[in-house]
């Protein structure tokens, strides 16, 4: 495996030798090490959704606090990606998957022996931390790591399906450890992952060969930091005050002002943090759109599909896990088959729109969700289809996102791709979690509330989310059919020098 660059000036094509190098014997047991590393990153930002109200009761802390317990995880991941994907082109990506694995697992120990609340959100902010140095690595380790493009396919898609699913995950292992050991158990399993990951990592990790590592753009670093982080705080507060409160729209304007300061940085400085050359690149830039409505989407069913399950229907933690396991199961089948058979020729448009389309008739079939009709009825086939569609995109968006990119370019290139994909679940957080309020403050206006009434008005709320969703996820549809050229193949991708585009065959 060669993971780093021979020099910082070479370009895609300028590498082929690297990339015609003999392929490690060793890279599916590195893509295994990649994976779990991965799956927990991503499990994480849902396994303490179901925790919550345990951990509530015995730290003590309101409702009003808790979800900070969520957001401060959300908000330093958010916020340092791009940080993260730099400082693995700088340092190495062996390097800082490493080191970023151990932070993760200290955090974690951290939050499981947390005696109060503010050591808790503490921990979190710290699982960000490490996770923003951990996830642009593991990307881009496997991006250097497969270059043949038929291996490629396979490794995104079993890649993909983690991304994807891990959300699942996360409910049903978040679930399973509250009820049957304790809400601090949802930490202390990350030492598991880690343990395996780490001495993954060192027994099969290549260490690089030295190079002239890329500078870092400091100014670019603390403008890009600063203006994801008023993004993500801003989104994640406005479903408490509201999106027209003073405090919301001063963090969204601070992050416009900020954002745009440093994309006019980036145009200028001669060792970007982000070369705009990967995100101006049209495919590249039709699968990071493709990535964020995804995370919209996955982030608002998989909070609200909860809620109903444990407030609506009564599920226990538990089996409110193993409800979500159709629609992980369906998750890794549409990842893994959509880089493969027939799938993986039909090029990525058809894959990414037909993605969308089945998310979004997923997400319409949940508009219907009734207080007591089957399960099987009412929830599964939504499951289902939103399963397979979010495997379809997340796969081939992933695949086309990072293809193409220079060597040198690897962890940011990574980094912009899972900045997206948390911007996204940040955005869809904050969007339903107000449209949701707002459908309940509508059904309850004007009248004495009861437990009836409020059961209903809840209802209603989920009904509000699910059609919003099938309406974002109907909007990927057409921008990826418009921007998405036709006949595009991932292998063609590949191969094209600096990530540009080739002509639609």
């Amino acid at each position: 495996m060669s993971a780093e660059p021979t020099r910082p000036g070479t370009s895609t094509a300028s590498a082929a030798p690297d990339a015609a190098a003999p392929p490690d014997p060793r890279r599916w047991w590195i893509l295994g090490v990649i994976g779990l590393a991965q799956l927990m990153v991503v499990l994480d930002a849902t396994i303490v959704n179901i925790a919550l109200p345990s951990a509530q009761a015995g730290l003590g802390f309101s409702d009003h606090q808790r979800q900070w317990v969520v957001t401060a995880y959300a908000i330093t991941f958010g916020s340092l990606l791009l940080l993260g994907g730099r400082l693995a082109d700088k340092f190495g990506r062996r390097r800082a998957f490493l080191i970023g694995q151990i932070g993760f697992a200290a955090a974690s120990a951290l939050g499981g022996a947390a005696a109060t609340f503010g050591v808790l959100v503490t921990a979190r902010a710290l699982q960000g931390v490490f996770a923003a140095l951990l996830a642009p690595a593991a990307l881009s380790l496997l991006t250097t790591t497969f270059s043949a493009p038929a291996e490629r396919a396979k490794a995104f898609g079993v890649f993909g399906s983690l991304a994807a699913s891990g959300g699942a995950v996360g409910l049903l292992l978040g679930g399973f450890l509250t009820e049957h050991l304790s809400w601090r158990s949802t930490m202390y399993v990350n030492l598991l992952f880690a343990a395996v990951a780490v001495t993954g990592g060192v027994l099969l990790l290549k260490r690089p060969a030295p190079t002239t590592a890329p500078r870092l753009d400091l100014p670019g670093t603390v403008l890009a930091s600063s203006g994801l982080f008023c993004l993500v705080y801003g989104l994640a507060t406005a479903g408490l005050g509201g999106w027209r409160s003073v405090h919301t729209l001063g963090f969204l304007g601070a992050a416009a002002l900020l954002l745009a300061a440093f994309v006019w940085w980036q145009r200028r400085s001669t060792h970007p943090l982000l070369p705009l050359r990967i995100v101006l690149d049209r495919v590249r830039g039709a699968a990071l759109i493709a990535v964020f409505i995804t995370g919209v989407g996955m982030f608002g069913v998989f909070l609200f599909l909860t809620y109903y399950l444990q407030h609506t229907r009564g599920y226990s933690p538990a089996k409110t896990g193993l409800a979500f396991m159709p629609m992980s199961g369906c998750t890794m089948i549409g990842a893994i088959g959509s880089n493969m058979g027939l799938l993986g020729r039909i090029g990525g448009r058809p894959r990414i729109v037909t993605g969308m389309l089945l998310s979004a008739c997923g997400m319409a079939w949940m508009t219907n969700l009734t207080a007591t009709g089957p399960y099987v009825v009412d929830v599964l086939p939504g499951q289902v289809a939103t399963g397979l569609g979010m495997g379809l995109i997340t796969a081939a968006a992933m695949n086309l996102g990072t293809a193409g990119i220079d060597p040198r370019d690897a962890g940011v290139g990574s980094a912009t791709v899972n900045a997206m994909r948390q911007t996204g679940g940040s955005v869809g957080t904050a969007l339903m979690s107000t449209l949701a309020a707002g459908a309940v403050a509508r059904s309850l206006a004007g009248r004495q509330p009861t437990p009836d009434l409020a059961a209903r008005a809840a209802l209603e709320s989920y009904h509000t989310v699910f059609t919003a969703s099938a309406a974002i996820f109907a909007v990927g549809a057409v921008l990826t059919l418009f921007m998405l050229p036709g006949g595009l193949s991932v292998e063609r991708r590949h191969g094209a020098p600096g990530g540009r585009r080739p002509s639609a065959r």
